[in-house]
């Protein structure tokens, strides 16, 4: 992220004053919202059959959707949390059609949203506080771990702390969850969590844990060298509604990452724990351990005595398959299966297999529509589309059975993309590991040069102030403009129709559609310059030039006003609704249109005490006639305020003295809204009393 601070002191009060000091307050303002993605979910968060990705960033939650034409990420919506995500999970409760989003955060709370295409928001479904705030090492908020039945959530600490949720629906079919019960275990730290697939059976999950207890009493070392780590599964009694510690062993090899294997129908059930060198599957009961080395570059450059570890995973299953896909820390990917004994249920093989290589992951996902997004710890994001599952091509495939000695692990030759096709990037600027600001294009608003990435996927990265824009067409004018305008033909039009461009004697009216062109049908007067233009009622326009005002109905009638005598309009202000124009010497004409569609003069004038430099009027407010303020600059170095409303009509109401005349001015209704748990009752309330409450700004340049 990209940041600037602004410093502002505060003005003492009298008693302040006294004690001589100043407070200061720092404004962060994000220059570019962050690009890293922390964590990636998929499913049909929509409720449609339409798989949708929702990331991580920070403290952005984003909605992802890939365009069913061209197969490319848009994004749908953006909301900043106002605090750190620090993990996400989808579930979906059994026989439901749409997917809910689980977010373990820096804010002591389990947060479950469901996302409102109606609306375009997440709405909060459920939001429960367990403890402070704060991404503390025992507080609940590192881990979510998910029963794939969708009937409970376990959310838990680096240290100690680990609550258990059951998810229900109620008679009305709204999800409910229940109060949190506990499944603590003091002076142990965790690795890694997840749910296990036991079909229908009672809720189990798996954990990576660490006990330190006696490491930490033993001032020697001795026991910190011999402490090992041990997987443990937690049971959830749906039947006597408590968690127990079901069973726990030592493990050989450290490990840093548990991924689920499908189970009940789907699969034979249990985990693979990822360790340095080595991928382990374990289940209950009788299942003997399956452990197979993790291949090797053939001829790496990289340390041969480094160890390697898988360091993000995506599992993908049919009603036939389910196959996995690794990544290792050099961002070679591998496929998994498990092959099963003729006999029994019981795994006896686990087969790897090269798959592509592709940019580091900080998390994968497999969507149902043959696509893989991966969330990019070092440079862009990247979405693949699945072209082949890699079976039937020549590749060698490693397996659990192949004997090996001790130490020894398989070799492989990385290769460009065969089983994957790039079908979109998203910029990501992590990790900026250097920064400089200058104008080196001599733009005048300095430029940010940015090193972003790392090794061979490294850039450096120009930004710009600013929005980027793309040229759809040129069009050679015929002189210098002074301005331009672009209206619609009526007020219901999606996109604008005209490009109204004025210079010192004409004015040029260009068409917009597939192509750019002059046309001279539109009802303007192209022999002098335009002082203003816009789309005026439901479907008019109206043209201000120096010796009058042109009223163009849709039909091409044109009623014209003329300035009075050998004056001239020197300055002018519109809305959709009304017009006011100064004529030369200070003298304000006001102009209203009525329930016809007819543009009427109020019967009087307004004469200002000096000229006229700049006008100003609002926009007309939605169910209201009018806007009810006009501003206006005078040459004597004031703004005045003047009503439009009938009752006062052109009677000056305040005035601002300014230490120079102004050169611009623009009047803002401020008027926000605030979202309300209980319905939208509340927040019709405050929008009331937002818009009448209204602050008109001026601002002089």
């Amino acid at each position: 992220k990209l940041h600037g601070i602004a410093y502002s002191f505060s003005n003492p009060s009298r008693s302040e004053r006294s004690r001589r000091f100043l407070v200061m307050h720092l404004y962060n303002l994000t220059l570019q919202k962050a690009s890293a993605v922390v964590q990636a979910i998929h499913g049909s968060f929509s409720g449609t059959k339409q798989q949708e990705i929702v990331v991580g960033r920070g403290k952005i939650l984003e909605l992802l959707r890939p365009d069913p034409t061209t197969g490319k990420l848009q994004p749908v919506l953006s909301v900043e949390v106002f605090g750190v995500i620090r993990s996400l999970v989808s579930f979906r409760l059994t026989g439901g059609t749409r997917d809910y989003i689980i977010v373990g955060s820096d804010s002591g709370r389990i947060v479950i949203l469901e996302y409102n295409p109606a609306k375009n928001v997440f709405d909060r479904v459920h939001q429960e506080t367990f403890g402070r705030s704060g991404c503390r090492r025992i507080v609940p908020g590192q881990y979510l771990a998910l029963d794939p039945k969708g009937r409970a959530v376990m959310i838990g600490a680096l240290e100690k702390q680990k609550f258990v949720y059951v998810l229900n629906r109620d008679a009305a079919a709204r999800l409910t969850i229940s109060s949190p019960l506990e499944a603590h275990k003091a002076h142990t730290l965790v690795f890694a969590t997840v749910g296990v697939d036991v079909g229908f059976e009672n809720p189990v999950f798996a954990c990576l844990e660490l006990d330190y207890e006696e490491a930490d009493a033993d001032p020697s070392g001795d026991a910190a060298q011999s402490t090992q780590q041990t997987l443990t599964f937690y049971e959830l009694d749906l039947g006597l509604n408590h968690v127990v510690r079901k069973y726990s062993e030592p493990l050989e090899d450290p490990g840093n990452m548990l991924i689920q294997v499908p189970g009940g129908s789907d699969g034979p059930s249990g985990v693979l724990i990822c360790s340095e060198n080595y991928i382990t599957y374990k289940n209950f009961g009788d299942q003997e351990d399956i452990r197979c080395p993790i291949p090797r570059r053939r001829n790496d450059l990289d340390d041969p005595e480094r160890g390697m570890l898988f360091v993000c995973s995506a599992s993908h299953k049919t009603k036939s398959m389910f196959f996995i896909l690794v990544q290792t820390e050099q961002g070679d990917i591998f496929k998994i299966t498990l092959e099963k004994g003729k006999d029994d249920d019981y795994v006896t093989e686990i087969k790897l297999k090269y798959f592509d290589t592709t940019p580091v992951g900080a998390s994968m996902c497999v969507l149902r529509t043959g696509f893989l997004f991966i969330a990019s710890e070092f440079g862009n994001h990247c979405f693949y589309q699945i072209a082949n599952l890699g079976d039937n091509d020549d590749e060698p495939e490693f397996s659990s059975k192949m004997p090996l000695e001790e130490g020894e692990t398989f070799y492989f030759a990385p290769r460009g993309l065969r089983n994957l096709v790039l079908v979109d990037e998203i910029e990501n600027l992590a990790p900026i590991t250097a920064c400089q600001i200058a104008d080196l294009t001599n733009e005048d608003t300095p430029q940010l040069y940015v090193a972003c990435g790392r090794g061979p996927r490294s850039s450096l990265r120009v930004l710009r102030h600013g929005l980027e824009v793309s040229e759809m067409a040129v069009s050679e004018l015929p002189g210098n403009p002074n301005a331009v305008w672009t209206v619609k033909k009526t007020a219901h039009d999606d996109f604008d129709a005209y490009i109204v461009v004025s210079f010192v004697n004409a004015t040029l009216v260009l068409s917009i559609g597939e192509t750019v062109e002059e046309v001279t049908d539109t009802g303007f007067l192209g022999t002098a310059p335009t002082l203003a233009c816009t789309q005026l009622g439901e479907d008019a326009l109206l043209q201000v030039y120096p010796f009058g005002i042109r009223h163009i109905r849709s039909d091409r009638r044109v009623n014209e006003w003329k300035a009075p005598g050998r004056r001239s309009i020197v300055k002018c202000a519109v809305n959709e609704r009304q017009v006011v124009v100064a004529l030369a010497g200070g003298e304000l004409v006001y102009f209203e249109m009525d329930i016809s569609g007819q543009l009427n003069e109020y019967t009087e004038r307004k004469d200002m005490s000096a000229d006229v430099m700049c006008m100003a009027i609002g926009r007309v407010p939605p169910g209201e006639q009018r806007s009810r303020f006009l501003a206006v600059g005078l040459a004597d170095n004031t703004v005045r305020i003047i009503s439009l409303d009938p009752s006062d009509c052109l009677s000056p109401l305040s005035m601002q003295a300014l230490p120079a005349p102004s050169e611009s001015l623009c009047i803002i209704e401020m008027g926000g809204t605030s979202g309300s748990d209980e319905g939208g009752e509340a927040e019709t309330s405050e929008s009331e009393d937002s818009s009448s409450t209204s602050d008109f700004k001026t601002e002089s340049y």
